[in-house]
């Protein structure tokens, strides 16, 4: 099924039997998690470059985890310990990783599109771990991988997305993804937090008022403020956007019985959060969404790279 694949750039280029391939496949890998011993021979021999020229703790860390457990060889740099310093073109970096036979990159960058052009100068596959305010593919498929598991389904269900709407690479691949999987998506946040044309998102509904969705969400998904992507002042404080848009122990009686909450962190604890939801024993998938990620990126490696067995031999 993935022999039509040969990057991960674009969670729109998926179908919805693709996408639940790799989820299954996630599942799977899951198991390799839980043992004592968490590694498996899948891809020895292949060797996969991770380029993050941009700070990332889950993502760097988790890439590298699943990179360790399919027993691949890595080789990790980016940002201040790369020739770009110096002047080097992003594709004259590429153009040297290309010399050392890789198979793989998985692609960082502040810039838009960067993984793109990264895919048109490497035979190796191309992993989006995040570009710009564009796309960030495996963050998409955690979230819902996360949501199946905790849910059982995805199709059909209401999931509300709030905060800082057009700053997010999260929702540049979430919201489709989504989408594609038949859920129903919400999104709230002030104005100043939304594109200048909110039906370009392709969202189901746009609201201002996170009162007024709650009590219709299965999943509230929170975003944090991107303060490193803003121009300008966006809101007044924090303190207004934590009363108006902040989930709170105060609001927990509007959601659902059963409503899961969603975070991609990093949690701003005080603004789209207060810690009685972000550590809510049994609304809080937070910590499953780190986990996740660890299993949904093996599933994404050894279904680009064309594992040698099922993945899952000893």
């Amino acid at each position: 099924m993935f022999n039509a694949h040969k990057h991960l750039i674009d969670i729109s280029e998926y179908t919805d039997s693709e996408i639940m391939t790799i989820l299954e496949t996630a599942q799977q890998f899951s198991q390799v998690n839980q043992r004592r011993i968490k590694k498996v021979p899948t891809l020895k021999g292949k060797t996969i470059v991770n380029m993050f020229n941009e700070p990332s703790t889950r993502t760097r860390s988790s890439f590298e985890l699943a990179e360790k457990r399919l027993s691949a060889d890595t080789l990790n740099f980016g940002g201040s310990s790369t020739s770009t310093v110096k002047g080097e073109s992003l594709i004259d970096t590429v153009e040297t990783l290309n010399s050392y036979k890789i198979d793989m990159v998985v692609v960082r960058d502040k810039n838009a599109g960067a993984p793109y052009i990264v895919s048109q100068h490497t035979p190796a596959a191309v992993v989006d771990a995040g570009d710009g305010k564009h796309q960030h593919p495996t963050q998409a498929l955690l979230d819902l991988y996360t949501i199946w598991q905790h849910k059982g389904r995805i199709e059909g269900l209401n999931v509300g997305i709030v905060g800082d709407i057009a700053h997010s690479r999260v929702c540049g691949s979430l919201i489709p993804a989504l989408k594609i999987m038949g859920a129903h998506v919400t999104v709230v946040a002030p104005g100043t937090l939304l594109p200048a044309r909110p039906d370009v998102l392709g969202v189901d509904r746009v609201s201002f008022s996170l009162d007024d969705v709650l009590p219709d969400l299965d999943v509230v998904y929170m975003l944090r403020i991107q303060n490193e992507r803003l121009e300008g002042a966006p809101f007044p404080n924090l303190d207004e956007y934590h009363r108006l848009f902040g989930l709170t122990k105060q609001r927990e009686p509007l959601m659902r019985p059963d409503a899961i909450v969603c975070h991609p962190g990093p949690i701003n604890r005080g603004a789209e959060l207060d810690s009685y939801m972000a550590d809510h024993p049994e609304r809080s998938a937070i910590l499953d969404q780190v986990y996740a990620g660890i299993c949904v990126r093996m599933a994404v490696l050894y279904l680009l790279l064309g594992g040698a067995d099922n993945g899952l031999s000893a």
